[in-house]
């Protein structure tokens, strides 16, 4: 398994419904192959986001990083809910 895990803030104004209402989003409309699972944790601050995704292979993880639609996802839909950039650790899930 690989994946990569997300370490942001959240913009003001925006709660964790509207981060959640969007990651649904995300689900339903998308099929990406390889894709198992996700998991978003909002800290108790309120601000700081965590979101883990696992898949298959690197492979998988790598298409779906070159994929243009992801891009324009990420770049008009999610970034816009953080404040800033933000970091990004891939590698090889263990467990």
């Amino acid at each position: 398994m690989y994946g990569t895990t997300m370490i942001g803030t959240l913009a003001s104004g925006v709660s964790a419904d509207d981060l959640r209402n969007e990651l649904q989003a995300w689900r339903s409309q998308r099929e990406v192959p390889g894709y198992m699972s996700s998991h978003v944790l909002i800290a108790d601050d309120g601000k700081t986001v965590v979101n883990v995704v696992v898949f298959e292979s690197k492979e998988a993880y790598v298409a779906l990083a070159d994929d243009p639609e992801q891009s324009k996802w990420w770049s008009e839909r999610f970034a816009p809910m953080l404040d800033g950039d933000a970091r990004w650790i891939d590698g090889a899930w263990i467990m």
